[in-house]
């Protein structure tokens, strides 16, 4: 695990000091609207984590608040001993391209998935549009919370691996413009079923800076809104910059125009790599 990883996984008390210090209360609705910027560094896979978490969703989520959660599955249930599970899945659910999401869609994402050995599915039937049942090969407990990995992404008609550039998901943003490993651009999805609860911001851009110097730069000088650093070289006294998790062991640097959740997701860098649709301009 590379340095920023390591310093990307922050927890809850962590971003709460940090937003208290700040002078940022963390009741702050978010505001809808504008543009959020990031830099990235080239390694760590920063630009395809943030792309995938924009234009992808799963069948369960760590929500903000640090709870598990239904996202494109609304309830959940198993047998007595947790090897068969049965998922209802959102209604008016729809992919980018305008296609309603199905028990098909799910079905073929999840057997196109790698998943670990304690979640690998034997049998998966489909019960109608929207239900369908899972049996696994051992029983597992915590399937639900495992499906809320970011890797295990629902795309239609199951093609998890298409180029980021044609992505198809039901994610709050759909891809506008993809360079691998330079760039990437996406503007918000009018039909999404989060609206009103997830994307504030009307479009999300993601570049590729190698140098962490001009990442800093660019931050500094309003060309980003957030870079990804391991330091505050560049910043201090520069302008009003947030360091998160903390100035001493940093993985962001952010305007303190930009606000964040009450919780930050730990499971992965970059907020779960949920920071598209879960942070916002103030």
């Amino acid at each position: 695990m590379s340095r920023i990883d390591r310093r990307a996984l922050f927890t809850s008390g962590a971003a709460a000091a940090l937003l208290a210090a700040t002078g940022t209360s963390l009741s702050a609705a978010p505001q809808p609207g504008g543009t959020l910027r990031l830099a990235v560094p080239r390694e760590g896979g920063f630009l395809d984590v943030v792309a995938r978490g924009a234009l992808y969703h799963t069948l369960t989520e760590i929500a903000p608040d640090g709870v598990l959660r239904g996202e494109l599955a609304s309830k959940w249930r198993s047998n007595s001993d947790a090897r068969v599970w049965t998922f209802d899945l959102r209604s008016g659910v729809r992919f980018h391209d305008g296609q309603s999401m199905t028990a098909n869609d799910v079905a073929a994402s999840l057997l196109a998935h790698d998943l670990p050995e304690n979640a690998k599915i034997q049998h998966v039937t489909v019960l109608s549009d929207q239900k369908l049942k899972l049996e696994l090969v051992i029983s597992n407990p915590g399937f639900p919370y495992l499906l809320a990995d970011p890797a295990f992404i629902i795309a239609r008609a199951g093609h998890i691996d298409a180029p980021l550039s044609v992505a198809c998901g039901t994610g709050c943003y759909q891809v506008e413009h993809f360079q691998d490993g330079r760039r990437f651009r996406a503007t918000k999805f009018e039909r999404n079923h989060k609206d009103g609860q997830a994307g504030w911001v009307d479009q999300i851009e993601v570049i590729v800076i190698p140098d962490a110097s001009v990442r800093a730069e660019a931050l500094r000088d309003g060309y980003v809104d957030i870079s990804a650093l391991p330091d505050p070289s560049g910043l201090i006294k520069r302008g009003d910059f947030r360091y998160l998790p903390s100035q001493q062991e940093m993985a962001l640097a952010t305007h303190s125009g930009i606000g964040v959740p009450k919780v930050i997701g730990k499971r992965v860098a970059l907020d779960d790599g949920r920071i598209a649709e879960r942070w916002w301009r103030v």
